[in-house]
């Protein structure tokens, strides 16, 4: 079985799932598409999982990187192949395709072609025929591939993303300290955190032009900004720079997310409508964790946040409400555990166990 990735940031599933599946029953072989090392790579290498890297910095690569794959592939025919993320489902459905081995991608992305790189378009439409089975990680992606891109129901299959929830409740004392001091050395309180990339439909902006209303109550709040990098990181970057010194910090990368959350005392995630994210794997961390939660409902969400139920709700697009939400939850530390807590409980049906099932079923078909 031949797993084709390309470069990506948070890549706990793909570890878990390597950790997972039987290998007396299925042999995982990675592929990463990449232009150096990686944290996924060394985790895999350091686990014995074979590995091959195939350079990969730009679209002028393609051509090189589907020649490297055929030749790779021909020395070993993979049983399957199962691509994840844009890049490498182009290349690896194609490689497969010419080999006639049979495939599978992942589809990981909801409305984004659509709404912001209609010229990518044409790779989705390529890489939907291309593919002989799609994984939706959620509703609002099998949505998505049937209603706007007119693939077949019987194609998709639905696998949401697995956690493992406990690693999120129950995270090590120390790990927690250590990101405390590196990031909040201070000790400054509350801490309100995001974890999102800077691209302009996560909503990160709205959730900066909320910040004054919170310091104008909390003047020693701290605005923590996980996985700051993204393709309108120079106008997030200037914005931030706007509010008070030190009352904000932009953290890059964090590949040990279990232990962030916990140095939040509410966190804020606000996508600017109801389908561009895909799934949105934050929801889901954060109510792991156990933090309240102030957020807008896309991708995964509308599966299990309920306003004042488990999260509080707020509209798309709206710095006032998110201030007011933040506000509301802060002031009312009880009424947010609470929040939490029924949180934690909901989505106790992301758990890693059927995740694993799942695809160790789709491998052995």
């Amino acid at each position: 079985m031949a797993v084709v990735i390309n470069q990506i940031d948070r890549a706990q599933q793909f570890e878990w799932l390597a950790e997972s599946i039987d290998r007396q029953q299925t042999e995982l072989r990675f592929v990463l598409l990449n232009d150096g090392d990686s944290h996924l790579e060394r985790y895999l290498r350091a686990k014995g999982l074979p590995v091959r890297r195939i350079r990969y910095r730009r679209p002028l690569d393609l051509p090189r990187c589907l020649v490297e794959l055929v030749g790779h592939w021909l020395r070993y025919r993979p049983d399957r192949v199962h691509t994840h993320l844009h890049i490498a489902s182009l290349i690896g459905l194609l490689a497969a395709w010419l080999l006639r081995l049979p495939r599978l991608h992942t589809r990981h992305h909801s409305t984004l072609h659509h709404d912001y790189h209609p010229h990518a378009r044409w790779r989705d439409r390529l890489i939907n025929r291309l593919s002989q089975q799609i994984v939706a990680i959620s509703p609002a992606v099998r949505q998505v591939l049937v209603e706007r891109e007119g693939v077949s129901p019987a194609k998709i299959i639905l696998i949401p993303h697995g956690f493992q929830l406990a690693a999120f409740a129950r995270p090590d004392p120390a790990r927690v300290a250590a990101l405390a001091q590196k990031y909040n050395p201070a000790g400054q309180r509350p801490v309100v955190g995001l974890v999102s990339r800077f691209t302009a439909w996560k909503g990160v902006q709205d959730a900066i032009d909320a910040w004054p209303r919170v310091l104008d109550v909390y003047p020693d709040a701290l605005l923590l900004l996980a996985n700051a990098r993204g393709d309108a990181e120079a106008e997030i970057l200037a914005r931030l720079d706007e509010l008070p010194a030190g009352s904000w910090g932009a953290i890059r990368f964090e590949p040990d997310i279990q232990s962030f959350y916990p140095l939040l005392d509410v966190f804020v995630h606000v996508p600017v409508d109801a389908w561009c994210e895909a799934f949105g794997q934050t929801y889901v961390e954060a109510a792991a964790a156990g933090i309240p939660m102030v957020c807008t409902l896309s991708g995964i969400a509308p599966e299990f946040v309920r306003h004042r139920v488990n999260a509080w709700v707020v509209p798309y697009r709206s710095p006032a409400a998110i201030a007011e939400g933040i506000l509301t939850l802060l002031g009312a530390p009880e009424q947010g555990q609470a929040l939490a807590a029924q949180a934690r409980a909901d989505v106790q049906r992301f758990d890693f166990g059927p995740f694993a099932e799942a695809h160790a079923r789709l491998y052995r078909i």
